[in-house]
């Protein structure tokens, strides 16, 4: 992802990866009630990179806040 200030709301890239983190900053909410909502099926499971390290496709990102933004239960 482009460099950011740790304020910012960070911007998705075209296509890719993101962590956690940049994704909780997009999503208010907590690691917690993410992970909750992983194992309900109403936020998407992580990619697994390599032994240690997860992250999420845009492209499930994206269709997350779409759903969101148009008033669909998560």
């Amino acid at each position: 992802m482009a460099e950011q200030s740790e304020t910012s709301v960070p911007t998705l890239p075209a296509v890719g990866f993101v962590r956690l983190a940049d994704v909780l900053k997009l999503i208010p909410v907590g690691k917690s009630a993410w992970y909750a909502g992983i194992k309900e099926g109403r936020f998407p499971a992580p990619v697994k990179l390599n032994k240690r390290a997860s992250a999420y496709r845009v492209e499930d990102i994206r269709a997350l806040i779409e759903r969101l933004s148009s008033g669909e239960a998560a």
